[in-house]
């Protein structure tokens, strides 16, 4: 079954990588976790930056289906790069995991003490 993409040239697909490296470059930056520190919770990553990541992986990945038979160096080293974001995100998958459970166990908390606070103020009412 052919791509559905266009073949690219190499300059066309180094340039493209390029721009998409950068994109990553500055997610992965903005993913990577803050020490944590007595009373402050790790920040976990929004919705709107896992949307982003896998919005740039699946476009990349589309380009790299359509890598042509023969590549020059600049086309190289941005695979190279890309390859290197991938490792480092990889290694940042961890952290996110568990900065997602943290948060989450914080909203089950939280959203326990607003049951209690309801459930208090309902049974309040009834006795006046």
């Amino acid at each position: 079954m052919e791509s559905l993409m266009p073949s690219l040239r190499s300059d066309e697909l180094a340039h493209d990588l390029h721009e998409a490296n950068g994109r990553l470059g500055i997610l992965l930056d903005s993913l990577r976790p803050v020490p944590a520190e007595p009373g402050f919770p790790v920040r976990a990553a929004t919705p709107q930056q896992m949307s982003a990541l896998l919005s740039e992986l699946m476009r990349a990945g589309q380009w790299l289906r359509a890598l042509p038979e023969s590549s020059d160096a600049a086309l190289e080293q941005e695979l190279s790069q890309y390859r290197t974001l991938v490792e480092r995100l990889r290694d940042l998958l961890p952290s996110i995991h568990e900065a997602l459970l943290e948060e989450r166990a914080r909203l089950e908390r939280e959203r326990d003490r607003v049951r209690s606070a309801s459930e208090w103020a309902h049974g309040s009412r009834q006795t006046l």
